[in-house]
């Protein structure tokens, strides 16, 4: 019998994954606070033996403008809300300042480097999947741009994690033609349900279930779908929120993480935490400290149960009966 896991996937992106919602002027500290953050992240990964995904957003591949520009696809999506497109935003805010904030070849170098840690793909450009313009033929082009530039530095992408969990169902064949292995899905709960037509109602039931609610966020590998008999679909437990201001909400927050990988390493199933490294940009240390108590219980859970981990590549083939 095999004991359950802790998966990990982190959606890293840095400006391009909040592009279209604030002024970079004003998040240069959060960004340059994410990017320090990022070795301490996986110096506690190590310390603690944790795997990880990184799902990359492509662009940070590149390493400065010149290079972005270059490695433009022949084919991008036009969204019918022209806000949306990373290109139209990067061709807006070249400068050598803003650099730091959309490339990032020297951290995944670290990331490739660390044990455990497995670089997958949040598209090339952070691209949307639902939205209005966006095509097939698109979504090819920019998965194609990720995995060359990913193996120009000897990486083999084989997760995907959609950008803001904007799932296409229609696009697993495609990810599937091109190489890859898993992608993650989003909790079957119904306020997860069209991310990308978020109600009020879904996000007041989602911010409530971070708090409070029973341990139902933990599966068996044998509830793991399968597409066409190769593509695995991974569901998501947990967004592990960043730290608060109000002192009782974080304290909640980690009792219900504590609670559910209890549960799951006791059950003998996956337990899937994920969040944005920018998370940490505001508050870092406190945001640090939190992550550094979640792992200690998981080592705590490892010892006395056996609780694996595991990144989302390791976990295909991982049979818990």
């Amino acid at each position: 019998m095999k004991n359950g896991a802790l998966v990990v996937s982190l959606d890293f992106e840095l400006l391009w994954g909040v592009f279209d919602k604030v002024d970079w002027k004003q998040k240069q500290e959060y960004f340059l606070n994410t990017r320090k953050l990022i070795p301490e992240i996986l110096r506690l990964f190590e310390q603690h033996e944790v795997s990880c995904t990184w799902a990359t957003v492509g662009m940070l591949f590149n390493d400065n403008w010149d290079e972005w520009n270059y490695n433009i696809p022949k084919v991008i999506p036009e969204y019918r809300n022209k806000k949306l497109s990373a290109y139209n935003y990067g061709k807006s805010i070249q400068s050598k300042e803003t650099e730091k904030l959309c490339f990032a070849p020297d951290l995944i170098r670290k990331i490739k480097e660390t044990q455990g840690q497995e670089i997958g793909t949040h598209t090339y450009s952070h691209y949307y999947c639902r939205e209005s313009g966006q095509t097939v033929e698109s979504f090819r082009a920019d998965l194609l741009q990720s995995k060359k530039l990913a193996k120009k530095v000897e990486i083999k992408l084989n997760s995907l994690v959609f950008p803001r969990n904007q799932i296409n169902p229609e696009y697993l064949k495609l990810c599937q033609e091109i190489g890859l292995s898993s992608v993650r899905s989003n909790p079957d709960n119904w306020y997860w349900k069209n991310t990308h037509k978020d109600s009020l109602l879904q996000k007041i039931f989602r911010t409530g279930d971070a708090y409070l609610g029973t341990n139902d966020k933990s599966y068996k590998t044998s509830k793991i779908e399968t597409f066409n008999r190769g593509l695995e679909i991974q569901k998501a437990s947990r967004l592990l929120r960043p730290h608060s201001s109000r002192v009782i909400q974080n304290k909640l927050k980690i009792r219900r993480i504590f609670s559910e990988m209890e549960w799951a390493a006791k059950q003998g199933e996956i337990y899937h935490l994920w969040w944005h490294p920018h998370n940490f940009g505001k508050n870092p240390l406190e945001n640090i400290m939190e992550l550094k108590i979640i792992l200690e219980k998981f080592s705590v859970l490892n010892g006395k149960y056996g609780f694996n981990s595991k990144n989302m590549n390791s976990v295909k083939n991982y049979s818990i009966i």
